[in-house]
């Protein structure tokens, strides 16, 4: 009789030993794996050639009857939050245990407590934070500016806190490049949330002379709920800083008109930076905000424009 490799495996691509022998003969599967038609991945699990050198199909069977997690730079990987690097999988199991692992494996020995552990798609996994803040201070193929970029996004879409983020550092005292990624956390925790608004913030809102401001100011008008970059309380002022990726289009730019106008409605006045002018002009976007300002201070306590 003849079998169906791929359909036998499974659409994971990779197979138990014992599971595989429910399915087909021990002959029939030593056949398979000394016609190249199987390969092994560890001891006791099996794959197809075409899904064999995938990272997904890696981690699966380096985790399988293992008492370990994914971590680091595989950990971020399966939340999404950065693409897997070129070259092998990251694992953590407990510092008692084997820190042997497979070809193309990485296993790290140190103590994963239960509220550290996660599932994604099935397979146990570190927390959000644990996996920025490891992949950060260890040398695991992905560059610093996109673990960056993925602790923004993490906070940005609330799969963890800036809280959870400097808890995990306070943990770390000697974490390789803590200062800098203490400084984004901090930035993080003040409100900023994509890498346009920490430049907007240091560059152009708190430099010297600027005045004060919140960011994320809460506004609800006509039962709608938005989130303003930076506020100015006391002179209802508003700062949007717009990235060229998500504010570029029209639709978008269309939704942005009709937000200024309903916040209007409830006293507030809108400024709005784009990142080619925000980054490139520094100095007019203080200038623009600050004659903007002064002009709503005189609006607003009953002085005549002039």
């Amino acid at each position: 009789m003849a079998f169906d490799v791929s359909a036998v495996v499974g659409p994971d691509g990779w197979v138990t030993v014992p599971e595989l022998l429910e399915r087909v003969s021990r002959r029939t599967a030593a056949r398979w794996v000394a016609d190249g038609r199987l390969v092994r991945l560890r001891p006791g699990v099996l794959a197809l050639p075409s899904t064999a050198a995938h990272w997904r199909t890696r981690v699966a069977a380096a985790l399988e009857n293992r008492e370990a997690v994914a971590s680091h730079a595989t950990a971020l990987a399966l939340w999404e939050l950065a693409p897997h690097p070129p070259g092998p999988v990251h694992v953590t199991v407990e510092p008692g245990r084997s820190g042997r692992g497979p070809a193309g494996v990485v296993v790290h020995r140190a103590p994963v407590p239960v509220a550290d552990r996660r599932r994604v798609d099935g397979l146990a996994t570190t927390s959000v934070e644990r996996s920025v803040v490891e992949t950060w201070g260890r040398a695991c193929g992905v560059p610093r500016s996109e673990v960056r970029a993925a602790a923004i996004a993490a906070v940005r879409t609330r799969h963890c806190r800036p809280q959870d983020l400097a808890a995990e550092l306070v943990a770390r005292p000697r974490l390789p490049g803590r200062a800098e990624l203490s400084r984004l956390v901090s930035l993080l925790a003040d409100g900023c949330q994509s890498e346009l608004e920490i430049w907007g913030c240091l560059q152009v809102l708190r430099a010297p002379g600027m005045p004060s401001f919140v960011q994320q100011r809460r506004v609800t008008v006509a039962g709608r709920t938005f989130f303003l970059d930076a506020a100015y309380e006391d002179v209802l002022l508003a700062v949007e800083m717009d990235g060229a990726a998500w504010h570029g289009s029209r639709a978008q730019r269309e939704r942005d008109i009709s937000r200024d106008a309903l916040v209007a409605t409830v006293g507030w006045q809108t400024l709005r930076f784009g990142f080619a002018r925000m980054t490139g002009s520094p100095d007019a976007c203080r200038r623009d905000i600050l004659a903007v300002h002064a002009a709503r201070q005189r609006l607003l306590s009953g002085s005549r424009v002039r």
